[in-house]
């Protein structure tokens, strides 16, 4: 059974981390690319709050399945904790900085908010997330390496 919960472990990173990278790196790509930029914001918005509560359940799970396995050990063990930074990354981009790109959106009324008074603010919030995006992305890389390493 102990097997059977570890294979799932590894598909469950396999697809966050998977997901993680396919989104910022082809599916919002390929949005941009062919649509109106208001049509293909809204679509990505909903594609990356779609993954945060992925993640978050993805999360929780592996830092449970580690804890089980290892004990208070777990908290020793660079796993564990790039996973936290991982949860963290998405708890504050999800409830601390989307939030603040929504308002940003709505103070700009029916005006596309990059033709608005807000635009600074918007690309400056909008670049923050995306470093936390990416920095997520790198450490979901060295997840896999670590799932890998046992």
């Amino acid at each position: 059974m102990q097997r059977l919960f570890d294979q799932v472990v590894l598909l469950l990173t396999t697809a966050w981390v998977g997901a993680l990278w396919a989104t910022g790196a082809l599916a919002v790509q390929v949005l941009f690319s062919n649509l109106d930029h208001t049509i293909a914001g809204a679509l990505a918005g909903q594609m990356f709050t779609w993954l945060a509560y992925f993640g978050i359940v993805a999360a929780f799970i592996l830092m449970i399945h580690r804890v089980f396995n290892f004990g208070i050990e777990a908290l020793k063990q660079a796993y564990f904790w790039i996973l936290a930074a991982m949860l963290l990354l998405i708890l504050a981009g999800q409830f601390g900085i989307q939030p603040i790109l929504a308002h940003l959106k709505s103070q700009a009324g029916a005006v596309d908010v990059m033709q608005s008074v807000f635009a600074d603010r918007f690309k400056h919030w909008h670049g923050i997330a995306s470093v936390a995006y990416l920095v997520e992305c790198i450490l979901g890389g060295a997840l896999v390496l670590k799932t890998r390493a046992g």
